[in-house]
């Protein structure tokens, strides 16, 4: 047999195994066509991820906020070692006025402050329930608000913006023992008025109403009548329909800051109505 016969074979059975291991090193890169095997990009897990951070992110957004100013507003609740935070107010005016006096309609009081916040007042309350009243109120009802530990936010309607009005009203609206109203003729542009504390601002972003409200409103050791009422009497206060504000200044048979009479039976019935009100 010639010696080439035998050359010729393991030629043949060293290309048979070459041709198989380019075969198998093909499959492994994806195939005969020299392209590797994409891999699938698992977007459906992708928009998930993105869809929680996103949550996570909005959640944030509308949370963080509202802690900070819990915290800022922390230092300005009232406790017992910190009876009354108001009086770190720059700007702060405090009287110490009797309570009790109580007036009847259509009776004045000749008031000593404009707007008032302390003195005698009529025996029937403003409603303080959070109400904006969109037109000046008679004052005599106002104050006895007060009385019951409310906060009554003023405006000069020829000094605050519309703009100024609506984030005063963000601050009132819907929030028990506070309440609203215009003041027509009152020097500053914004007065809030507790019992026995006021404090003008000029701007609706004065970070000095929140305090002035998270210090004064409800607060047990500077009003009167704890626990007393703001919701609306039925028959005597009507919120939609108010008495009017009378911006005449108050004539000679004007009660007198010292006057007004006491009625226990009046004082009592304050004293009842349910707190929350």
């Amino acid at each position: 047999m010639p010696s080439g016969s035998v050359n010729g074979g393991s030629g043949k059975k060293s290309g048979a195994k070459s041709a198989k291991a380019i075969s198998a090193a093909a499959k492994k890169s994806g195939g005969g066509r020299g392209l590797p095997k994409q891999r699938q990009i698992p977007w459906m897990v992708i928009g998930g991820v993105v869809a929680v951070v996103a949550l996570i992110a909005v959640i944030a957004v509308s949370i963080i906020p509202k802690y900070q100013d819990q915290q800022k507003l922390a230092a300005w609740t009232p406790s017992e070692s910190n009876q009354d935070p108001s009086t770190a107010l720059e700007g702060i005016v405090t009287v110490d006025y009797p309570a009790g006096q109580h007036i009847e309609a259509p009776q004045r009081v000749a008031y000593d402050r404009t707007p008032p916040f302390g003195g005698p007042h009529d025996s029937i309350w403003a409603t303080c329930t959070g109400v904006v009243y969109p037109e000046a109120i008679r004052t005599e009802n106002a104050v006895h608000s007060l009385e019951h530990g409310a906060v009554w936010i003023t405006y000069n309607p020829d000094l605050v913006d519309a703009a100024g009005v609506e984030t005063l009203s963000a601050k009132v609206d819907g929030k028990s023992y506070t309440m609203m109203s215009p003041y027509p003729g009152q020097a500053s542009p914004i007065s809030l008025q507790s019992w026995g504390h006021q404090l003008a601002v000029d701007s609706a972003d004065d970070e000095r109403i929140d305090q002035f409200i998270s210090a004064l409103r409800q607060n047990r050791y500077t009003y009167p009548e704890v626990g007393a009422s703001c919701a609306t009497i039925p028959g005597s206060y009507d919120p939609a329909n108010p008495p009017p504000f009378d911006p005449s200044a108050p004539g000679p048979d004007a009660v007198p800051m010292t006057g007004g009479t006491v009625d226990p039976a009046e004082v009592q019935t304050d004293m009842q109505a349910p707190a929350g009100s």
